[in-house]
């Protein structure tokens, strides 16, 4: 048994995964097919409204991370969905993404805040590097689900 699977059975032991045999390559893809509408609209939406881009850019990124827990034949199962998928991503893609996952996770709180408390501030900066942030996540997951799943359709 790999580390990989070892982490995952302890998730699942946790109440945080649950194994899904039935994923099929459809639903991946549709997250794939996702991923990529919201990174189109987050760059489209910068200029027009801030807050949509910042959500559009965190979404595309959790739609492709929620893409690898399913590749791996689980679903998250617990209240911290976004805060567990981040975590299974990191595992799987591994020390190479590990600047861009913490950039993820970031992501995942302020947009978590702004969601929650509608006072809560969201600066230029903060879309503007959320936005560069989606973008090389984007690309770089892709790259590396071609290596891994060549019978996806990811472009």
């Amino acid at each position: 048994m790999t580390s990989l699977e070892k982490y995952l059975d302890s998730l699942a032991e946790k109440g945080l995964l649950k194994r899904e045999p039935g994923i099929k390559v459809d639903q991946i893809q549709g997250l794939l097919d996702g991923s990529r509408r919201n990174l189109r609209s987050a760059n489209k939406s910068l200029e027009i409204d801030e807050e949509l881009c910042y959500e559009a850019a965190y979404k595309s990124m959790f739609k492709l991370a929620r893409a690898m827990v399913f590749l791996q034949g689980y679903r998250t199962d617990d209240g911290g969905q976004h805060k567990t998928t981040i975590n299974v991503a990191e595992k799987v893609l591994g020390a190479a993404f590990g600047t861009l996952i913490k950039k993820f996770d970031k992501m995942r709180r302020i947009r978590n805040a702004f969601d929650y408390d509608p006072g809560a501030p969201l600066s230029r900066i903060e879309t503007v590097n959320a936005l560069k942030t989606a973008n090389e996540f984007y690309d770089k997951v892709i790259k590396y689900l071609m290596t891994k799943n060549p019978q996806l359709k990811l472009i």
